[in-house]
């Protein structure tokens, strides 16, 4: 079973710089186009399925606006 993880985004801080999108290995992270923060930028989204919460989208946001899960693997 593949690792599943997801991303919270604070419209606050995220100015969509795109630094996140660039580094995500998984290639599931972009910008959404069709809405704004409340400062005036295209917030940043997941796409697709496949984040595993690797966690380098947050290390390499500049403004700390990404928070990062991964589901708990449960041990039978």
């Amino acid at each position: 079973m593949a690792i599943k993880g997801w991303i919270e985004v604070d419209e606050l801080h995220c100015k969509g710089c795109g630094l996140c999108v660039a580094a995500c290995p998984q290639n599931v992270m972009s910008l959404d186009m069709e809405r704004l923060t409340p400062k005036g930028y295209h917030p940043v989204h997941l796409h697709a399925d496949g984040c595993t919460g690797c966690g380098i989208c947050a290390i390499v946001c500049p403004d700390a606006a990404l928070t990062v899960f991964r589901e708990a693997k449960i041990k039978a």
